[in-house]
């Protein structure tokens, strides 16, 4: 193609390549110029430019093409040997320095750069493409260790709780180690997936809501609004919501010189969940909100970082602390497949709509 272009008659550039004795000079194009670009590629490339000696790869890669251009040059003479002529009656009297100019450096510097051009793409999108997978392998990882350090916390308080409730009330005890065995097994066997029905999650919410308020007896006022209703094929990244529950539960207030509550509302709508809790502190807590967070142990720390993982720019949480009152608010949308990618900015106004 590139004879036919710069010859300008396709037959006469098949003439060059496929008869005698101009074949001589076209095998001397092949081969030589097919082993400057191999020599580029796979020595001066890696060797050179691949390890940002920018200075020295242009040097042997200025002298790669000098070297090809003389050797292809010298092909003439060779091809005026064996045809038992001269390269004045073969080329058109054309002496070795305008041999040198016409074809042997133009066809080397397009080969080249042609085949330097490919291979550099070829190596940027395998680069991007693994890239891309370690990124995938990483949030993984990093999903699998965040779920990882929350079982141990809530481990630790389940049986905590249940061990403080059999010297209280055993019935009350035997009912939460039968809601416990409950989490548990879903905790270990129905929520290994990264996305799991809504129900399920609601369900296990309940569970635990139960179990906390067993624990804190009547000193603590727990209200759940959480309508019953079917969820169909809503599914969502399993822990998200509970690290909030069991953070009201931890930090609830337990003063005898104040009311002492915990509100849990649970809306849904299509595909958009409202998910809001209050609970009352102590009063003579004087911490703001960000200091609550820091001090709320890895769960609400992790659940942040889950939704950043999982739910990035569709989520909306707010967390506030006023008048002795902490509130925790999460704007949430699940089909995060089947969604705008665009930031939440007010997914209330259709959730009370």
């Amino acid at each position: 193609m590139w004879w036919a272009i710069g010859i300008g008659s396709a037959k006469e550039a098949a003439y060059n390549i496929f008869f005698p004795p101009y074949n001589v000079k076209f095998l001397f194009y092949f081969v030589f110029q097919a082993a400057a670009v191999y020599f580029n590629l796979y020595y001066l490339i890696p060797k050179f430019l691949e390890k940002r000696k920018y200075l020295t790869y242009l040097l042997f890669f200025g002298a790669t093409i000098l070297v090809t251009v003389f050797i292809l040059t010298s092909g003439y003479y060779v091809t005026a040997y064996v045809a038992n002529s001269t390269v004045a009656e073969l080329f058109d009297n054309q002496s070795f320095s305008k041999l040198l100019r016409s074809g042997p450096i133009s066809s080397t510097l397009a080969s080249m750069t042609l085949a330097m051009s490919i291979k550099l793409t070829k190596n940027w999108i395998k680069s991007q493409q693994r890239q891309q997978l370690l990124e995938k392998e990483k949030i993984e990882t990093e999903l699998k260790f965040l779920k990882s350090q929350f079982n141990p916390h809530f481990l630790f308080n389940t049986i905590n709780s249940i061990f403080v409730l059999i010297h209280k009330n055993p019935d009350m005890a035997s009912e939460s180690l039968a809601n416990f065995s409950d989490l548990m097994r879903y905790q270990l066997y129905e929520c290994n997936e990264s996305k799991i029905p809504l129900e399920k999650e609601i369900n296990y919410l309940k569970n635990f809501i139960n179990l906390g308020k067993l624990r804190l007896d009547n000193t603590v006022k727990v209200t759940t609004t959480i309508k019953d209703q079917a969820y169909g094929n809503i599914s969502i990244a399993p822990f998200i919501l509970m690290p909030f529950v069991e953070n009201a539960f931890k930090h609830v207030s337990l003063g005898e010189d104040q009311k002492n509550w915990i509100e849990i509302e649970l809306h849904c709508y299509e595909e958009k969940i409202l998910f809001r809790i209050k609970n009352s502190i102590n009063n003579y807590d004087n911490y703001n909100a960000e200091d609550l967070m820091k001090n709320s142990g890895i769960g609400l720390k992790n659940v942040r970082r889950r939704l950043d993982l999982v739910y990035k720019n569709q989520y909306h949480l707010d967390i506030q602390k006023t008048n002795n009152i902490f509130t925790i608010e999460l704007q949430l949308l699940l089909q995060s497949l089947s969604i705008s990618s665009e930031p939440i900015i007010n997914p209330i106004t259709s959730l009370q709509s």
